[in-house]
């Protein structure tokens, strides 16, 4: 009864110093910091459990019985010490004889080397110890830099390109307005749409037999100045239209025009 006794007094007393420690921190921290209340209950719980908790552990702990000290004490005295072999070094082994190399069979050939005395001049030392002090290294002389040919900038002439022509060919015969008024209607010729008619009008073109009059050299201006579709006259034949046109016939495509297929 007396051992439980004293341990639950101990431990009464140890959480009893953290109560007081957890109630010194309460009243700090509302005095000194920025803590709320349940913030510093919160903060004395944990001083209250660890400084408890930490006391109990430390000061209420049994100690062994002094008669279980000294019994533990003659145990270790009595325990003999434990004895150190000797460890007996290993014998070396004797080496392995060497087995003798046998002798070759063949006869090897004894190369007599020349003796050669001191004092003595070998041949060709002659003919070097009579030359010896006749002879000096010089350097050879270092090449003169070549010189360097700075070319003179040509001068840059500005050629005058000669004036490009501003057509090809020779122009064709114009009018300054369609005879009578009454222009042909030019789109019967394939290739003509209503943008080049205009463009032919403007030119001084309105009739087939003035397409169908052009030379070759006439073709070529006029394939040449028309902007947007040049070459187009040579490429659908024009003339060869304009003179089937201008007889009176028909080709095609002006039967397909004149029925309103086209345009």
């Amino acid at each position: 009864m007396g051992e439980p006794m004293k341990k639950t007094s101990c431990q009464i007393a140890c959480w009893a110093m953290g109560a007081g420690a957890g109630f010194v921190a309460f009243v700090m921290l509302m005095a000194l910091g920025d803590w709320s209340f349940i913030q510093a209950v919160f903060g004395a719980a944990v001083v209250f459990i660890v400084l408890g908790g930490l006391l109990s552990w430390i000061l209420c702990k049994p100690l062994p019985a002094l008669g279980e000290i000294k019994a533990g004490m003659d145990e270790l005295d009595a325990t003999p010490a434990p004895k150190a072999e000797s460890v007996s070094a290993p014998v070396a082994a004797a080496p392995a004889p060497v087995a003798a190399q046998p002798a070759s069979a063949a006869p090897v050939a004894e190369v007599k080397s020349a003796e050669v005395k001191s004092g003595t001049l070998l041949e060709g030392e002659k003919e070097l110890a009579s030359r010896k002090g006749n002879w000096s290294y010089q350097a050879e002389a270092a090449p003169a830099p070549a010189a360097t040919v700075t070319s003179k900038p040509k001068a840059k002439t500005e050629a005058t390109a000669a004036p490009v022509a501003a057509a090809e060919g020779a122009k064709p015969a114009t009018l300054t307005a369609a005879r009578g008024g009454q222009a042909d209607n030019l789109k019967e010729i394939k290739g003509v749409g209503p943008k080049l008619e205009a463009m032919l009008h403007g030119m001084g073109f309105y009739h087939f037999d003035q397409i169908a009059a052009w030379t070759a050299a006439e073709v070529a201006w006029v394939d040449e100045n028309l902007t947007g579709f040049k070459g187009r006259a040579t490429r659908d034949d024009w003339v060869g239209q304009a003179k089937i046109l201008a007889s009176g016939g028909e080709t095609a495509f002006s039967k397909r025009v004149e029925d309103g297929d086209v345009y």
